[in-house]
């Protein structure tokens, strides 16, 4: 095993996951500093993931016109580049600019490049343990990001991290003239241009829908810009970036019945283990990303920890992730995936319930630790098997357009996941609030009329502070005033728990749709995959 090879493919792994985890405790903070609202900055942590999801495919097939290693130090720059940007940010724009743009599209260059020279390096069991490293260096992602986030955040700044990724990427730049790869045989394909705009476009519009739908509503119209048939716009919106994919796919077909070459070979799509393992990619992203949205939002904003007391909270998530990924590649030469994969939905499930439990006016830190260690172990039973799976099921020629597919739909997973629970969690609040504030017999009818038009025009998750505040500033009494903060806090507490709930009931189908995942040990019968091209 080519274990310096490993180790820069393992850093770079670690790179790209650590500064999402930054964000996630550092939200109160980054409201603060560019006095905005988490509204914003949840719009700008998906949008990171969404310009990932939406350029991957334009990244996996860059490393197969131009070299995949070659991709990957052009994809080091432009990340190194994004980070020293949001070091030095000065405003949303700056950051959105540094973080989600430049980040995102080295991300969307370096993520293809990395699976395919995994799979290109290593064979049989030597690849299931180098996929077990890859799913445990994303754990130490996740573990170290919201403490190094929380501590830096607390005591230094935010900021230091981002200079950190880039010293950082520079070192993993050095350490490619370890790496490997044969010369390409044949032709170099050509690059889809418009393959790649439709599917860029569609998968933003789509995700864009999702996260405006707390603002506009889902379907009855709260702030829409534009109300069709008496709708709010976000169906509209949502179906639009259907249509733009459906142009894709068409597109697609179209180019490689006139023998030209698409973005990605269609015929992937009836590979049966990689389009499960694709769809379970997803959906272990949208469920642990959007748990981790919302669980900063109960520490921070409801119960008022810092950044660095979050990040030590959501420790047991990221240690069990990253422990129980590397055992899941030495479990992976004795089972195969499929009862490992579920085995893991069912823990997740099962987290996800817990975690119901412990959303009170108070943390009870026992169960609350419990029920995020267990989470991550579930999730670092999945992470350890997936991308065996895909690479598996795919032979050498269709292994960065395998990459590409692989980090689009579990970026797409971690977008919607932001999107859809931060969408529900508003909605919800706002929602909850609203009933609450409707039912209370100490509140007058002016008090309650006032409150449910300021309603109407949108809402925010922030602290109970600032609703007490705002009332203070409207001439509401103290009375009505305390009324309304114990109905906000109330509604605090219900909107967390639905958004939980709706990540638990995410499991159901996920546990169905791995039905597909191979049934056998990966690596026993070591038989080239027919080429998709």
């Amino acid at each position: 095993m080519n274990l310096r090879l490993l180790m820069v493919l393992a850093a770079a792994q670690f790179l790209m996951v650590l500064d999402q985890a930054v964000m996630n405790v550092s939200i109160s903070q980054l409201v603060a500093d560019f006095d905005t609202t988490v509204t914003t900055i949840q719009a700008i942590i998906a949008f990171y993931a969404l310009v990932m999801a939406g350029l991957m495919l334009i990244g996996g097939k860059l490393g197969d016109i131009y070299g995949r290693k070659r991709i990957f130090k052009i994809g080091l720059v432009v990340y190194a580049s994004g980070s020293a940007l949001t070091a030095a940010s000065w405003n949303v724009a700056s950051l959105a600019f540094g973080w989600s743009l430049l980040e995102g599209i080295g991300a969307a260059m370096v993520l293809p490049a990395m699976v395919a020279l995994v799979a290109g390096n290593f064979d049989g069991k030597n690849r299931a343990v180098a996929y077990g490293v890859l799913g445990g260096m994303a754990g130490v992602g996740i573990a170290v990001g919201p403490i190094l986030g929380g501590w830096m955040t607390t005591d230094f700044t935010w900021r230091l991290v981002f200079v950190g990724e880039v010293i950082l990427a520079g070192a993993i730049f050095i350490g490619t003239r370890w790496m490997l790869e044969p010369a390409p045989e044949g032709r170099r394909p050509k690059l889809d241009v418009i393959g790649g705009i439709l599917s860029a476009l569609g998968l933003a519009v789509m995700v864009l829908g999702v996260l405006q739908a707390s603002n506009w509503g889902w379907l009855r119209p709260s702030n829409s810009p534009v109300e069709i048939f008496g709708f709010s716009l976000t169906p509209f919106v949502i179906i639009a970036g259907f249509v733009l994919l459906g142009l894709f796919a068409s597109w697609e077909r179209r180019r490689e019945e006139r023998g030209e070459d698409p973005l990605v070979h269609l015929a992937l799509f009836k590979i049966v283990p990689l389009r499960s393992g694709l769809s379970m990619m997803l959906a272990q992203n949208l469920i642990l990303m959007g748990i981790f949205f919302t669980i900063p939002l109960y520490l921070q904003v409801v119960l008022g920890f810092d950044a660095l007391d979050t990040g030590i909270r959501m420790l047991p998530t990221s240690a069990g992730l990253f422990f129980t990924a590397l055992a899941g590649s030495a479990l992976a030469s004795r089972f195969a995936p499929k009862p490992l994969v579920r085995l893991g939905l069912v823990i997740v499930f099962v987290a996800a319930l817990l975690l119901i439990g412990t959303i009170e006016p108070s943390l009870d830190n026992t169960d609350f630790l419990v029920a995020m260690g267990v989470l991550g172990i579930g999730m670092g039973l999945i992470v350890s098997q997936l991308g065996n799976v895909a690479q598996s099921a795919v032979g050498d020629s269709d292994r960065s357009e395998a990459g590409g597919l692989q980090y689009t739909a579990q970026q797409l997973g971690s977008s919607l996941g932001t999107a859809i629970l931060g969408a529900i969690l508003i909605t919800g609040l706002l929602a909850s609030f609203s009933t609450n504030v409707a039912g209370r017999a100490d509140l007058s009818s002016e008090t309650k009329t006032q409150v449910q038009q300021q309603l109407s025009s949108g809402g925010s998750f922030v602290a109970s502070d600032e609703v007490r505040q705002a009332a203070n500033q409207a001439g509401i009494s103290q009375a009505e005033t305390d009324a309304i903060v114990e109905g906000y806090e109330d509604a605090q507490l219900q909107s967390l728990k639905l958004a939980l709930l709706i990540a638990a009931l995410l499991v159901i189908p996920s546990f169905w749709s791995a039905r597909n995942l191979p049934d056998r040990v990966l690596g026993e019968v070591e038989e080239e995959p027919a080429a998709a091209t």
